[in-house]
This record gives structure tokens, C-alpha cells and sequence, in this order.
């Protein structure tokens, strides 16, 4: 008589969970998912950081970097229950939850991709500034998703851009430097989507305070000037707005 196959080892990930996060169904990987949560907490309080870090490897490993889209998303799903149950610890384990859930962004898969955003906020929500280290990789990405196909993957970036900006706007040690150079190489794009994301992004950052933005103007007249030619009124409206702004500062500057 055949036996059945062994089922697959997935070390410190409980088998039931390890096999409701691989399940088709949506109301299986959730329950799932809240019995990670549950578990994740445990561990949390106990303190137990290596079992923590060697269940975030195996979503990854196991999950994420698999072909099947239905275990991608048990994979985003559990890590995004990862963060929530740990809190302010999140920012301890960054690195095990940001990049697999960036590797997602260009999935084939629109379901996939709207797993990553939902994920990314999540992991954004509970680690705040520690997530500032990607945000070069998370600024590119979301600009791309701006001008997605799928409807609700352009909604569901358009909630984490939301987010990752109250972030922004929060930390006094973001890297504007870094952000210019970001902005240089999006300002260009023909996409009416990604322009309305560039302009977005330059409307935030010249209404905080502590951020110079004038000193930077030569490195997107340009692209600004471009964006003025486009057909949507609402983006030239914007643009128009940041460039009075910017132009009244620079006249007061020269009088001073």
C-alpha cells in the first residue's frame, strides 16, 4: 500500500499555518495569517528574537520566492501579521521584512503586487523611520505602481505613498540629497500618472519647514518646466502653485 508523501518541513513556522498561508482561498491565508499574529506576539514577549527571525527567513524562502502567486501572498500576508504583532520591535527586523516585500512590486501577478502594497504598509505603519533606509528602492517603486494597470494596485500605492510621506515629513534625518536624485531621474516620464506623483512629492517637501528645497531648484527646473506643458490641469495647477512658491522665496532671498 503507498504512503502518503511527507509534508513539507517548514522548521519554526507551525505546519497548520504553514499550510493555511499556502491555501487558494483568501479567508484561509487570513486565518492563518491572525494565527501567526498570535503566535509572533508570543514569541514577542518572551523575547525569543532568533525564532522571530527564523519564521520572517521562511516566509521568505519558502513563500515569497516561490513561483505559485497563491503562496506569494501567504508569504506577504504573514509578514505584514509579522510586523503588526511585533510593534515598535519591527524596526529590529527590517531587513528580514522590507526587501522580500519590495521583490513583489514587479510581480506578473496585478493580486500580487496589491499584496506587496498592503504588506509594505502594514510594515510601514508599526516601523515608521526604520524604514527610511529603503526608501530610495520604495520611492522608485511606488512611482512605477503610480501609473500600474490595475486599478487597485494604483489605490493601494497610493495609500502606502500617503504613508511613507507622513514618514517623511516626520523624520528629521531624511536624506533630501538622495530624494533629488530620485526626483531627477522620474521628472522626465510621459506618464501622467508618475507626473502627478513627482509634483505631489515636491509640493509635500516645499511645505516643511526645515527643508530648503530652493537650493535644490536647478536640479528640476527643468523637468518642471516639462510637466507645465501637460494636458491635465490639476498638474499644472500644482506645478504652477510650487513654482510661486519657490520663485517669491527666491525674490526675498535676494533681498536679503
Amino acid at each position: 500500500m503507498a504512503t502518503k508523501d511527507k509534508e513539507k518541513d517548514y522548521g519554526p513556522l507551525p505546519p497548520l499555518i504553514a499550510k493555511g498561508l499556502n491555501d487558494k482561498l483568501y479567508e484561509k491565508r487570513k486565518t492563518a495569517a491572525l494565527d501567526l499574529e498570535r503566535t509572533i506576539k508570543e514569541l514577542n514577549a518572551l523575547g525569543d528574537w532568533k525564532q522571530v527571525d527564523d519564521i520572517a527567513f521562511v516566509l521568505n524562502q519558502e513563500f515569497i520566492q516561490i513561483p505559485n502567486p497563491n503562496s506569494k501572498k501567504g508569504g506577504l500576508i504573514g509578514l505584514a501579521a509579522t510586523a503588526i504583532a511585533l510593534g515598535i520591535e519591527a524596526g529590529k527586523f527590517i531587513e528580514r521584512l522590507v526587501p522580500p516585500v519590495l521583490s513583489c512590486f514587479n510581480d506578473q501577478d496585478s493580486r500580487v503586487r496589491y499584496y506587496a502594497c498592503e504588506a509594505l504598509y502594514n510594515v510601514a505603519k508599526v516601523s515608521r523611520r526604520a524604514i527610511l533606509p529603503y526608501f530610495t528602492r520604495i520611492f522608485d517603486d511606488i512611482s512605477k505602481l503610480a501609473a500600474d494597470p490595475d486599478f487597485n494596485v494604483k489605490n493601494g500605492a497610493e495609500l502606502l505613498d500617503r504613508l511613507i510621506k507622513d514618514i517623511v515629513t516626520e523624520s528629521p534625518t531624511f536624506d533630501v540629497d538622495a530624494f533629488i536624485s530620485l526626483l531627477r531621474e522620474r521628472i522626465y516620464s510621459n506618464s501622467q500618472h508618475v507626473r502627478q506623483f513627482i509634483v505631489q512629492w515636491i509640493t509635500l517637501l516645499d511645505a516643511v519647514p526645515q527643508i530648503d528645497l530652493l537650493k535644490y531648484l536647478p536640479e528640476f527646473l527643468d523637468g518642471m518646466f516639462l510637466i507645465l506643458s501637460d494636458p491635465s490641469k490639476d498638474i499644472r495647477k500644482c506645478v504652477k502653485f510650487v513654482w510661486e512658491n519657490l520663485s517669491k522665496r527666491s525674490a526675498q532671498a535676494q533681498i536679503l
